[in-house]
């Protein structure tokens, strides 16, 4: 079905609806949320999965934007492999001591615990110099890149016993729950994105700024993406990565910004998921953003995540034109 805010898919590749479940391939797919999320149950990511299988959550994937499975026994080997299954897994040039050496396409979320401690600051002040306003945390994935990932598939191996959630938003409705008007008008606009956005230096020699600096990313990406797979029009914005909306005033940009900010994160187009060892989120990262959680870092628990993410392509906007690199940007460069 197409209308005026774009392409709407409802179901799934395959299977029929009972009691709010799709059904199909064996497997069932249960929304958890109006807009955004559902749970899959009847498949081990660890096995080998038939090809109706792998349509069957590819499926549920553009339609729900984000997927999870609980109690999975994935190691990071098997971790690949399923990744492999729906496209081909980035492998990152720089990672931190905490990810596994012997899987390049593996990166461990503990290794963000160290970064600040490489430049002078622990955790939380290297939190709080990144993320200084409430919408700053909420971010795609390498979001400024000419060619961000198009998905990622992130799994839990140690977990807090309570906090720690994470929290995703879908932006084809954020867009679609705009006025007429006022879709119109974003549809022609880009906007720069860039690594170390709002970044608070320290005083003094600030080795973190020096490294922003020589390791810069910056892109400038179509405010609305039409999706390459489902051609719904996305509404690209996020507060980690979004410099400013190119061709308009400074203060004009900062105040459109705040505005398609909070539409984007409204609650009514969010999924919160609470992790547990061997829970697996799978999500289109060309459709949200998501928020990692900052309520468990003073309790004191362990939380170690590993993410595996797969090769994306240039966004093009409505009009059919594609970001274009600024800097540190080629495609398939990482």
């Amino acid at each position: 079905m197409t209308t005026d805010r774009g392409t709407v898919y409802g179901g799934t590749a395959e299977g029929d609806t009972v009691d709010g479940a799709e059904r199909g391939a064996g497997i069932e797919v249960k929304p958890v949320a109006g807009h955004i999320g559902a749970e899959i149950t009847g498949v081990d990511l660890a096995e080998e999965i038939d090809d109706a299988v792998v349509a069957e959550i590819r499926a549920a994937v553009l339609r729900w934007k984000v997927v999870f499975f609980r109690d999975q026994k994935l190691d990071h080997a098997s971790h690949v492999a399923f990744a492999r299954r729906f496209g081909e897994p980035v492998v990152l040039g720089r990672r931190g001591s905490a990810s596994p050496p012997g899987f390049p396409e593996v990166e461990t979320t503990a290794d963000r615990l160290e970064l600040g401690g490489r430049f002078g600051m622990d955790h939380d002040e290297w939190l709080r110099r990144r993320r200084h306003t409430l919408l700053r945390g909420w971010h795609c994935d390498h979001g400024a890149r000419v060619d961000p990932p198009a998905a990622t598939v992130l799994r839990a191996e140690t977990v807090p016993p309570y906090g720690g959630d994470t929290t995703w938003s879908n932006l084809a409705a954020a867009y679609a729950g705009l006025s007429a008007p006022v879709r119109a008008f974003v549809d022609g606009l880009r906007a720069e994105h860039r690594l170390g956005v709002g970044y608070q230096a320290r005083p003094g020699d600030d080795g973190y700024l020096r490294h922003l600096l020589d390791h810069q990313v910056a892109s400038v990406h179509p405010l609305v993406r039409v999706h390459p797979e489902t051609g719904e029009r996305v509404l690209f914005v996020n507060g980690y990565y979004v410099e400013q909306i190119v061709d308009v005033s400074r203060p004009e940009s900062a105040a459109l910004l705040e505005m398609l900010l909070e539409q984007a994160v409204r609650p009514e187009y969010t999924v919160r998921f609470r992790w547990e060892p061997g829970s697996v989120a799978f999500w289109d990262n060309r459709a949200t953003i998501h928020l990692a959680p900052g309520d468990n870092a003073h309790l004191g628990f362990p939380r170690t995540m590993h993410r595996v993410m797969l090769t994306g392509d240039v966004p093009v906007g409505v009009d059919g034109r594609p970001s274009e690199p600024l800097t540190g940007t080629e495609a398939g460069r990482w």
